[in-house]
């Protein structure tokens, strides 16, 4: 069964730093392009970032834009997000997202195939 898992979470002051990941139970990330989603409480899912498979090419929403980093490494089977300069609004629940597919189709398309379960980023002092 294909099932991307999300891990590193967690509560954070403003001004912090955490760092999530994306890897893939039942299949490899290699190649795949993988996404990172956000609905924080009452608001609407957000596209955050995504990761090409094929070329590595990366896309930010602007307003993550400056702050957080995705990258990947293929060998170890991980997708990470690095987040910081933290803010209350990046208070959410992190999904990460794929359709096993190379391209990133971008940060407003969520037909994707497989997500996680999702991960709690809580910032607050």
């Amino acid at each position: 069964q294909v099932q991307p898992v999300e891990s590193g979470g967690g509560l954070v002051q403003p001004g912090g730093s955490l760092r999530l990941s994306c890897t893939g139970s039942g299949f490899a990330l290699e190649r795949a392009a993988i996404a990172w989603f956000r609905q924080a409480p009452g608001k609407e899912r957000e596209g955050v970032s995504c990761i090409a498979g094929d070329d590595h090419s990366t896309y930010y929403a602007d307003s993550v834009k400056g702050r957080f980093t995705i990258s990947r490494d293929d060998d170890k089977n991980m997708v990470y997000l690095q987040m910081n300069s933290l803010r209350p609004e990046d208070t959410a629940v992190y999904y990460c997202a794929t359709d096993l597919l190379g391209p990133c189709w971008g940060l407003d398309y969520y037909d994707l195939a497989y997500w996680g379960k999702g991960t709690l980023v809580t910032v607050s002092s």
